[in-house]
């Protein structure tokens, strides 16, 4: 197995709830490891995760379906 990070930038303002609801919907693809916002960062998604199982685009469109502007940071 291997493990890539990606950072996803959402442009709304995201409370707590908000951003546990993210990283739950996260948790439920098969691949991803890690997915978390760090505080002082919340508009910031890092996750970690096999590129051999999901790819970095389902998971910025996993993002975007729940309704927010999001876009993959350095890419």
């Amino acid at each position: 197995m291997s493990i890539t990070d990606i950072m996803i930038h959402i442009k709304e303002t995201l409370n707590e709830d908000a951003r546990k609801s993210i990283e739950d919907s996260m948790r439920k693809i098969n691949g991803v490891i890690s997915p978390r916002f760090n505080a002082g960062k919340e508009h910031l998604l890092m996750i970690a995760f096999d590129p051999e199982k999901t790819r970095a685009a389902a998971l910025l469109e996993e993002t975007r379906s729940a309704g927010y502007t999001a876009n993959l940071v350095g890419m």
